[in-house]
């Protein structure tokens, strides 16, 4: 039992065999903690079971958890890469007991894995407990043989767990692991604990108390066990090294980042390969469960993940995208336990290797400004530390990027204000999180969900049926009765609406009674994972809980949203047929008059695309082919080409969905894809597909909007209906609409050159108005000065008609007011010569203030200027001969 992988499998077939469910890892996004950014411990997926607010079919469970602490309060990032232990990436075995066994168990079979499964020396393991915690001393006692001196008593929070203030909580027993004398540190709760010597490999949490407001503890009915053992830190153990990175799982990952680079993989550049190696982990985990690279949010953790791995890969010296070539390696290290890597393998390489081009065009443009930044500091003068931090923010580069660049020019770098900087930007990153994950659900519907159980969807096969009312919620609170007017979301055992989810809407309707009741049905929600809340109106009547309700959808709403949400799997297939297998689907609504789909692609479809998409999708709809369901294990379902949402949490059981054939290879379906959404019967259902926008909605995020069958069908006749509205105003066919239009436009474009020579030539040869100087140029104490007020003629204009001015003076200024709308705009020109003595500068701002602007701005040879006071344009021009004399 030698590699990383086999320790994972040790460890699960371990609790699998004393009947734990083995549990697959949670994607990193949290489903059930609004508080959380990322799954950071292995009890997260576990959170609402340890509560009661759920209940799960198994009281006992173990699991391998992906983890990532790289933001928010739990923060490894900087450490990474320096020290044996940090990570932003780590996997947490755990074994975990709701209500069923407690710590004689816990303890006991901890004790059995280490020792017998896992073959670690007794002499060599000590254990922590909470000081007061006899009962787990005692344990330890009889289990392990250790004596008083082996067992540390901790005093502190470091060995009492609690969920929050209030709420479940207990005492912990942690293992360590003597790593040898040679090493220097000492043991928990000494002086010296913080060293190397000693580490925790395990820690057993002991949930047994429940914490009240006001800090009264009281025993909980079903004490509960919650585990945690750093996968990382118990595979150095067991292969005999004292530092995570000498684990075959990172050794393997480093001396490929080695081979590629040609730097070796120990001594100047260690630091580096286990950058790179550990992000890479989490960039690409990050990746395959929906997270995208972003400027806000979780996608802002991953990009800076992301830019840190690629900062220590350019000083490897690496010329071409690292990660991406990289992350085949960690696929066949790790795919077989996680198969997201196998399933997203495209998406991540492409994610990667388009965040590092962007990022070596990012280090280029901050070398530069910072060139820029330093042009006229001398030896010995420190940068701001504002900008340092404007560098490290915007562009990637760290601090001792920075200061290693200005190093070598004799520049040190205000420090402080680069760490107040920090702290300004830390501060307003706390202030704008507000939480993530899913939206909390409210304990009201935990409850309901108890006592009611889960509604029974029956709406993929009908769309009008009857059903008990099991529970009733207005204003929040549970009731059992609402009379009319009332504003409810109630609850029944079976029903045809489906609940918003996937993207899809919600089904809208009618609920009717036997005694005469009506409620609009508006919404319907999710409520506590399997309950769907149906949200309306009283219209009539009275609801009481208990009575029967017939339930009866809006078909018509709904054969339009199932027509828009298989259009949205089709043009999921078409988009990877025709952008490529990169592509995956980042989002979606689906509505009755249109859908949205939002894909992983980095740049605008041209109209080639748009038409190859279009084309793809309807003759897949004209096979009229019947659309299949399969109900399948998850497992299976992938197995057999199914595409799955990356980050998407499904049971055990999913509903397959396959429609059409293959263009290519009529044997295998077209789109097959697990969804639970409600959609048509045969493709020809779908009647008609057409894309009416393309867009960017984020870096790397494109957006089609798009409407099928009826909507389809009434936005095109519209577009024709326009077009040949346009083509009769221009006199013209609808088939001739481009070329006339072209032609027009050419015709615009022309006249209006023609406009600006004429303006041109009565600028510089015609007479004077408004008081504008003569046609010929003035002499100015031996300066030649030509100045004209223009009526009428776009300030745009001027440059060119300065320009050309100054071209037939020879030698002198010329300067034109244009006034438009009662303003006026001045541009003064000075030939080249001239411009060393005479700026243009000065001189527009003598006549910007004659016409009420202030100041003006531009070079010594050419300057603009505008003011609100138009009509005093020829005392501008009077201010400007007065400068120039």
């Amino acid at each position: 039992m030698t590699s990383v992988n086999d320790i994972r499998s040790a460890f699960l077939d371990f609790y699998a065999g004393r009947g734990h469910e083995k549990v697959q890892s949670a994607p990193l996004v949290p489903q059930n903690d609004p508080t959380l950014m990322f799954v950071n411990a292995g009890m997260v997926p576990f959170k609402n079971v340890f509560t009661g607010a759920e209940q799960r079919d198994y009281s006992r469970a173990t699991s391998s958890q992906k983890c990532v602490r790289a933001g928010g309060k739990h923060n490894d990032l900087d450490n990474v890469g320096y020290t044996a232990r940090h990570h932003t990436f780590f996997e947490m075995l755990g074994n975990f007991s709701f209500g069923d066994y407690f710590k004689e168990e816990a303890i006991e079979s901890a004790w059995t894995l280490v020792t017998k499964e896992f073959g670690l020396d007794p002499a060599k393991l000590f254990v922590t407990i909470y000081h007061t915690d006899d009962e787990a001393a005692g344990l330890w006692k009889k289990i392990a043989g250790f004596g008083d001196d082996r067992i540390i008593r901790i005093a502190t929070s470091d060995n009492f767990w609690s969920m929050g203030d209030t709420g479940p909580c207990g005492p912990c027993s942690e293992i360590f692991y003597d790593h040898g004398a040679h090493i220097p540190g000492g043991p928990p709760g000494s002086p010296d604990e913080d060293g190397d010597r000693f580490i925790e490999i395990w820690n057993l949490v002991f949930m047994q108390f429940e914490r009240h407001e006001g800090g009264k503890q009281t025993d909980l009915p079903k004490p509960s066990i919650d585990t945690g053992m750093g996968l990382e830190r118990i595979s150095a153990v067991l292969q005999g090294v004292h530092d995570n990175y000498d684990i075959d799982l990172f050794r393997t990952l480093i001396e490929a980042s080695s081979d590629l680079t040609g730097k070796p993989a120990d001594g100047e550049f260690t630091a580096a390969h286990r950058v790179v190696a550990d992000h890479l982990r989490a960039s690409s985990f990050l990746i395959a469960d929906g997270v995208s690279p972003s400027n806000e949010g979780r996608g802002y953790v991953l990009r800076r993940i992301m830019r840190r791995a690629m900062r220590y890969a350019h000083h490897l010296g690496a010329k071409e995208p690292l990660l991406a070539r990289l992350a085949p390696v960690l696929r066949q290290e790790m795919g077989n336990h996680f198969p997201e890597l196998h399933r997203a393998s495209s998406l991540i390489e492409q994610t990667l290797r388009s965040e590092e081009e962007k990022f070596h065009s990012l280090l280029d443009r901050g070398l530069k400004i910072l060139a820029e930044e330093t042009a006229g500091m001398s030896k010995g003068d420190k940068l701001p530390g504002e900008t340092a931090f404007k560098l490290y923010d915007t562009f990637g580069f760290p601090l001792d990027l920075t200061q290693d660049a200005l190093r070598r020019e004799g520049f040190g770098v205000d420090e402080d204000g680069f760490a107040k900087a920090m702290d300004a930007q830390r501060a307003a990153a706390r202030a704008s999180w507000a939480g993530s994950g899913e939206e909390a659900t409210d304990k009201v519907w935990f409850d309901i969900r108890a006592e009611a159980g889960p509604t029974e969807f029956i709406g993929y096969v009908h769309t009008d049926a009857e059903g008990i009312v099991k529970a009733i919620v207005r204003g929040g609170e549970i009731v059992t009765e609402a009379g009319e007017g009332d504003e409810v979301e109630f609850v029944v055992n079976q029903t045809p609406f489906y609940a918003e989810s996937g993207g899809q809407t919600g089904d809208t309707g009618m609920a009717y009674t036997d005694n005469g009741a009506e409620i609009e049905v508006t919404s319907l929600r999710k409520r506590a994972g399997v309950l769907h809340g149906h949200g309306g109106r009283i219209v009539k009547g009275s609801l009481a809980q208990g009575e029967a309700v017939r339930l009866v959808i809006d078909t018509e709403r709904r054969n339009a949203i199932r027509a828009n949400h298989s259009g949205t799997h089709l043009v999921h297939r078409a988009l990877r047929n025709v952008l490529g297998d990169h592509v995956t689907q980042k989002g979606s609504l689906v509505l009755p008059d249109r859908f949205r789909f939002d894909f992983s692609h980095n740049a605008p479809l041209n109209d080639d695309e748009i038409e190859r998409i279009e084309t793809e999708v309807n003759r897949v709809i004209r096979q009229n082919d019947a659309a299949e369901t399969r109900i399948l294990p998850y497992d299976d379902a992938v197995e057999a080409g199914a595409m799955a949402l990356f980050g998407e949490k499904y049971d055990d059981d999913v509903r397959v969905l396959s429609m059409g054939r293959d263009l290519e290879d009529a044997r295998r379906p077209y789109s097959m894809e697990l969804c639970g959404g409600t959609h048509v019967s045969r493709t020809g259902d779908v009647a008609l597909f057409t894309i009416v926008n393309e867009g960017g909605v984020a870096a790397g995020i494109r957006r089609i909007e798009a409407m099928t069958g009826e909507g389809a069908r009434q936005y095109l006749k519209d577009e024709a209906r326009n077009a040949r509205r346009a083509a009769d105003a221009l006199k013209t066919t609808p088939g001739e609409l481009a070329d006339r239009a072209r032609a027009l436009a050419d015709e615009r474009r022309r006249l209006e050159r023609e406009v600006t020579e004429l303006r041109k030539k009565i600028a510089l040869g015609g007479g004077s108005a408004n008081g504008a100087a003569p046609s010929e140029a003035e002499d100015i104490g031996g300066i030649k000065f030509v100045g004209r007020v223009l009526d009428g003629v776009p300030a745009k204009e001027l440059r060119g008609m300065v320009d050309e001015a100054k071209s037939k003076l020879g030698e002198g200024v010329a300067a034109f007011i244009a006034v438009n709308d009662g303003k006026a705009a001045i541009t003064i020109g000075v030939t080249e010569e001239l411009s060393k003595t005479l700026s243009a500068v000065e001189l527009v701002r003598a006549g910007a203030e004659a016409i009420g602007g202030k100041g003006g701005g531009g070079r010594p040879d050419m300057a603009q200027a505008g003011g609100p006071n138009g009509a005093e344009a020829a005392k501008a021009i009077d201010a400007i001969r007065a400068a120039i004399g």
